[in-house]
């Protein structure tokens, strides 16, 4: 069946996350809830947050139910004695300042602009994204100046889904107007996005990135249509591999 449509990943694929660590991260965050008058001392918050994100990232992972970082924080503050609710504009006030760092260290990784343009001019494009705050996509991608290309752009944390649940797929493609065998998925997740996409009937292409490697593909039994060591080499043989496909 011809191909009507591509969609890709959005971290890692098509973005390098730069100068990212979890414990900077953490900091960060514990900073701009105190700041925002949610006051706490850093280890019991962390104490209480390490407890919080591991009991939402086993539904996350396992279930593939997305659940918004306000869910965790929430509970997190609450059990470090500091009371608060998800409706307290404060945690949304905290949590617009923690992403910011994170929006700043995103840097698009070299061809994926041209890669985008290259797509767009022949196909429909959409983007899934495993995100659990989906401002930070959006305001990402205008900071990036590629979200004038995606006809449809699908996150977590809104759908409800994560990949590689079918449901996130069904509804993109849904947007998209186009069955799963008319599209094509680039991502960087042998699990999330290869078999993810595989499963629903997609077309496939794994990106090597900074978070996954060949040999993570190859250990997790994976079998991509197509298999790029970075998006040049997608850019390169675009046409010759959905010729392919």
């Amino acid at each position: 069946m011809q191909t009507k449509a591509v969609v890709t990943d959005y971290i890692g694929t098509l973005v390098n996350a730069r100068n990212y660590s979890i414990e900077a991260s953490r900091r960060t965050l514990h900073k701009a809830l105190v700041n925002a008058g949610l006051k706490t001392e850093y280890a019991k918050f962390l104490e209480a947050y390490t407890r919080a994100h591991e009991k939402y990232r086993i539904i996350r992972y396992e279930q593939f139910r997305e659940v918004t970082n306000a869910v965790w924080v929430c509970e997190a503050l609450n059990d470090a004695g500091c009371k608060t609710s998800m409706d307290d504009p404060r945690v949304k006030t905290a949590l617009n300042v923690f992403f910011m760092d994170y929006v700043d260290s995103l840097e698009l990784r070299p061809y994926a602009k041209k890669l985008l343009q290259k797509i767009k001019a022949q196909y429909k494009l959409g983007l899934i994204s495993n995100f659990t705050y989906a401002p930070v996509v959006y305001a990402s991608l205008r900071k990036l100046r590629i979200n004038q290309f995606f006809d449809v752009i699908v996150v977590s944390e809104e759908n409800g889904w994560r990949k590689p649940h079918i449901q996130i797929f069904q509804d993109a493609l849904g947007k998209l107007h186009v069955h799963p065998e008319e599209a094509v998925f680039i991502g960087d997740s042998p699990l999330e996005d290869i078999k993810g996409a595989r499963e629903i009937g997609m077309k496939t292409v794994f990106v090597i990135s900074q978070f996954y490697t060949l040999k993570d593909l190859q250990d997790s039994g994976e079998k991509p249509n197509f298999i790029a060591r970075d998006l040049r080499q997608v850019y390169d043989n675009f046409e010759e591999i959905m010729n392919e496909l």
